[in-house]
């Protein structure tokens, strides 16, 4: 979950991605011009059970706390299942994926607050939805970004929904077919979010490796990469967020290589490591696909960086199958790793296989966090001694190139600067601004 997004009179409370992040500010911000007062949107996730029971969790959280607040829940998971959320006392209205991205749906409303006496809990709580189907909808996403992490970067949607099924996953349900936002309106975004001075973009998606599919004579990903640096040239640092190995197209691959202000860093959903679970995923890619991606991208550019999502204890899972995922931790140079335990999803394939059991899943789930950790700690151990480029956040912190988290003490957010490592302790890298005397030599050579 990340915290409330909002101030004053409009506060958001986000689950799951940042693709959510970015949906999140907007509709605090459509909220807040609409002159809303005393409203909490709670953004929510699908991705697992997990997620799902905490933002209910949260919803009731809410409520103890603040018994006059209208709470409105939208995202994934009330797409997917508005009904058990329009059941709850605590919650005023239930909004869809799609009604979420209207500004007008943010206006003061009534609904979900008032009902006559005569009317039964399940009109009332059908009152509360207004959730249309996403599945049908050949809608645009809308091209919307904004700062956060203390306004430091700034997200990008530039796609949402996916054509894909893997066996594990609701996640098409809430958000519907892949849909792209066209070249023009990303790369007009991105500009005006350098003239606001945002040093730093990421482009996020649900798929993001479809982009420009769906769209005529549109850019894949990779082209579209190149175009938005072409047309910011002052902008310092482009990021993607989490891809799909398989369907990194040429022209990515080739702006990793010679595009030094793509940052050297991506995260990938790999999900495991062993064929036969791959296959029974439905994922798209293979082991050796994922294992010859890395260390292509790696000769390409040797200072590349991998982080990866993986379910561990996935039905039929054996303990050999999930040794091939533990061993692709090293075998694909793996650094970051999000690990989530398998969590059955109604109606999606995965939920009627053979389960595992519940300690194995659990076990196996900490033996790669375990892994990851350890990864980490020798990736940090390798910076120690060297300069690296740092963008400042505030509380302290800054993020190289590889996203690792620098500790920095007394510097503002939203600096770019070189900074020589000194240590590590396995979280955060530490280090200090060099040459530690440079803005003094820059003085009297000034003088002079």
């Amino acid at each position: 979950m990340n915290g409330g997004s909002g101030a004053g009179r409009v506060e958001v409370v986000s689950f799951g991605c940042r693709l959510n992040l970015v949906e999140s500010e907007a509709m605090r911000r459509a909220a807040a011009a609409s002159g809303r007062s005393g409203l909490v949107i709670v953004n929510t996730c699908a991705v697992t059970a997990e997620a799902t029971r905490q933002a209910r969790q949260a919803i009731r959280k809410i409520k103890r706390e603040r018994p006059t607040a209208e709470i409105v829940v939208t995202g994934c998971a009330a797409q997917i299942d508005a009904d058990q959320f329009a059941a709850m006392a605590e919650v005023s209205r239930v909004i869809g994926n799609l009604e979420k991205a209207d500004p007008n749906i943010w206006a003061p409303s009534t609904v979900g607050q008032s009902g006559a006496a005569h009317v039964d809990s399940a009109q009332k709580d059908a009152a509360k939805v207004q959730v249309s189907d996403i599945m049908s909808s050949a809608a645009r996403p809308q091209s919307m970004s904004e700062g956060v992490e203390d306004h430091t970067r700034a997200f990008l949607a530039i796609q949402t929904g996916c054509d894909h099924r893997c066996s594990f996953c609701v996640i098409p349900f809430g958000r519907g077919r892949s849909r792209s936002t066209p070249a023009s309106e990303i790369i007009g975004a991105a500009r005006r979010l350098v003239d606001n001075g945002f040093r730093e973009i990421v482009l996020t998606g649900v798929d993001l490796t479809s982009y420009g599919r769906d769209l005529d004579a549109a850019p894949r990903l990779g082209g579209l990469v190149k175009a938005i640096l072409r047309a910011a040239p002052e902008l310092e640092r482009l990021r993607l967020s989490s891809i799909d190995c398989i369907e990194a197209d040429a022209d990515l691959i080739d702006a990793f290589a010679s595009e030094p202000r793509l940052m050297p860093h991506l995260h990938l959903s790999l999900q495991a490591g062993d064929d036969l679970i791959l296959k029974r995923m439905k994922r798209r890619h293979n082991r050796g696909d994922a294992v010859r991606f890395c260390a292509e991208l790696r000769r390409l550019r040797p200072n590349m960086v991998f982080g990866a999502d993986f379910i561990a204890g996935f039905p039929t899972e054996t303990e050999t199958m999930f040794r091939n995922t533990l061993a692709l931790v090293e075998d694909c140079g793996l650094t970051h790793l999000h690990v989530f335990p398998f969590s059955a999803r109604p109606g999606t394939p995965a939920a009627k296989m053979p389960p595992v059991a519940g300690a194995a899943v659990k076990e196996r789930a900490q033996n790669l966090r375990e892994a990851g950790a350890a990864a980490v700690r020798s990736h940090h151990q390798a910076q120690i001694g060297k300069v690296l480029r740092v963008l400042t956040e505030r509380g302290g912190i800054g993020r190289a190139e590889d996203f690792s988290r620098v500790r920095l003490t007394g510097q503002p957010p939203s600096r770019m600067l070189d900074v020589e490592i000194s240590g590590a302790d396995g979280t955060a890298l530490d280090g200090a601004i060099y040459p530690p005397d440079f803005a003094a030599r820059r003085q009297i050579v000034v003088n002079c």
